[in-house]
């Protein structure tokens, strides 16, 4: 009989499997599940193991998998300050200041700040920054990642004071007076203060499908490498063993493959090909490249990603209609409608997943007549094209997801009135679009196939957060739809669905005899949990291909 690699027991394990949901032991051997059920049947299938573990009635399930992170930029903030919450000048003032007395750096990086921090009527801007830090330079990151506001001296230090031309989309905000009002709009706006960083702003270069100008040297390769590294770590301490970047390029592979070949990925990854306004349809041969190159179970470079819009609360997501705020301003897709056919097309016929951030119900509904001109023109398959946040729908389009096949990708925590307050985007969206507005619910009931994640470092990375948030999320005003998802689609959405949306369903996301030996382990029993408390159960131990990458009190 096989002797088991590990061995858990004493568990309530939630297969993900529907032919048997629920197991009490599973045992692990050569980086796959040998056996998974009642503890005689498990320890009929492997009665001895290099290693047991009792978990204590405890949850375990498949490793979550977050189908929506930027891994190099979020490694990378993880030791910069965090505004989240903050507002009033005076708070804010005090934690930069703080902040700013230890941290030698040559621009000071805020994240997480709020587009009304300083107040409703309080624009952020470089005269009100030069008041909190006048004296060197400073940059707060919004926490949708779409804006930076920087102080005079950042904006001088970067050589944007007086404007740059920047890409179409992307804007660096200027006033009456001739000088940048230090709102910078978008990646190519937000570059020239980034690359004042440690980093040169080299984990920004992905969102904009950029390799870096020059070659990094060694040094530069070393802090990038260990920049990734941590955010790898990160992300097994909170149980992925998967993820999914949103950004991508040929320098960050080719430090994750480096990482892989030294048996230090521990974490799944995928990387996708940045495809970028004006970029000429010959361009998509680096991403066959990159398929081509990369192509194991621990590093794929398998789909395209594609902006359509911007986001809610700098009003450029797409709009079919004026903003309830902003009367004349709809937002702007990237992409024409006969350019993105041709794109979506041709990337269709090169048999790669697209995926689309498109926020606004206009660019969502650009990205869906995008994708079905690409099965009008090369044939139905199963592409499992996917659609990124989704944040307001228009009625039209609520049932074309499921009818051409197309995946929704939403981020609990990025709705309104869950992990984030209602405003300003209730306010932003007005209450008739909010009725379909994050349609959680509303899609599943339609036949749609949905994913969850988190979109982290925009918002947090804790699936179980994202969990909690799916689960309680109200609705946002009295005659608003009920989102509010139940236990199993919830953890499906960073698990099982997850799997599906790139393709692996075969082995990943479920606990079955056969399956990667991916595998979550929490500190309790999330079923016995109320909803509200999900989150403060934590991760006892995660396991990526049979290997423990996380315990609990381990160093």
């Amino acid at each position: 009989m096989p002797s088991a690699d590990l061995l858990i027991e004493n568990a309530r394990i939630l297969t993900m499997d529907p032919e048997r949901p629920f197991a009490e032991a599973i045992a692990l051997k050569d980086g796959a599940v040998l056996a998974v059920g009642s503890r005689t049947e498990v320890a009929e299938a492997a009665p001895s193991a290099s290693r047991r573990i009792d978990a204590g009635g405890a949850s375990v399930l498949p490793g979550f998998i977050d189908s929506h992170i930027h891994l190099f930029t979020g490694g990378a903030q993880l030791d910069s300050l965090s505004l989240a919450g903050f507002t009033g000048f005076d708070r804010i003032a005090a934690a930069i200041r703080a902040r700013a007395a230890s941290d030698a750096s040559t621009v000071l990086i805020a994240e997480q700040a709020a587009y009304s921090m300083f107040g409703d009527d309080e624009p952020i801007t470089r005269q009100l920054l030069d008041r909190v830090l006048p004296d060197r330079p400073l940059a707060l990151f919004a926490s949708d990642h779409h804006t930076m506001w920087a102080n005079t001296a950042a904006l001088r230090a970067a050589g944007i004071l007086r404007g740059r031309d920047v890409p179409p989309g992307n804007e660096i905000v200027m006033g009456e007076d001739g000088l940048a009002t230090g709102e910078l709009r978008e990646f190519e706006a937000m570059a020239p203060v980034s690359a004042l960083t440690p980093t040169g702003g080299r984990e920004m270069l992905g969102l904009a499908g950029h390799e870096p100008k020059t070659a990094p040297t060694a040094a530069q390769r070393a802090i990038d490498t260990a920049i990734i590294k941590q955010g790898l770590a990160y992300c097994a301490s909170l149980g992925i063993t998967s993820f999914h970047n949103m950004d991508g390029n040929f320098y960050q592979l080719e430090l994750l493959g480096e990482i892989e070949r030294a048996g230090e990925l521990i974490v799944r990854g995928r990387v996708p090909f940045r495809f970028t306004p004006g970029m000429a349809l010959s361009e998509l041969e680096k991403a066959v490249e990159m398929r081509r190159r990369w192509n194991s179970d621990r590093l794929r470079a398998d789909f395209v990603k594609i902006f359509m819009d911007g986001v809610v609360e700098s009003t450029t997501a797409h709009m079919f209609e004026d903003y309830d705020t902003a009367p004349g301003v709809r937002g702007f897709s990237y992409f024409e409608p006969e350019e993105f056919d041709a794109i979506c097309t041709q990337i269709d016929r090169l048999g790669f997943q697209i995926a689309v951030h498109a926020i606004g119900d206009a660019a969502v509904n650009r990205t869906l007549n995008g994708y079905e001109a690409a099965q009008r023109a090369n044939g139905r398959r199963d592409s499992r094209h996917r659609i990124e946040h989704i944040e307001v729908l228009a009625p039209a389009d609520l049932g074309r997801f499921a009818a051409l096949g197309v995946i929704a990708s939403m981020q609990p925590t990025h709705a309104p009135g869950g992990y984030y307050p209602p405003e300003p985007i209730l306010s932003m969206v007005g209450r008739e679009r909010m009725r379909l507005a994050y349609p959680w619910q509303t899609i599943r009931d339609t036949g749609a196939r949905m994913v969850f994640a988190s979109d982290w470092p925009v918002a947090p990375l804790d699936p179980l957060l994202g969990i909690r948030t799916a689960m309680m999320r109200g609705p946002v005003f009295d005659g608003a739809p009920d989102e509010r998802q139940n236990l199993v689609d919830s953890i499906a959405g960073f698990t099982r669905d997850g799997a599906f949306t790139e393709f692996t369903e075969d082995r990943k996301g479920v606990l079955k005899r056969g399956a990667l030996a991916d595998v979550v382990i929490l500190a309790g029993d999330i079923e016995a949990r109320e909803p509200g408390e999900i989150d403060a159960l934590k991760v006892a131990a995660t396991i990526c291909g049979g290997l423990l990458t996380y315990e609990r009190g381990a160093a």
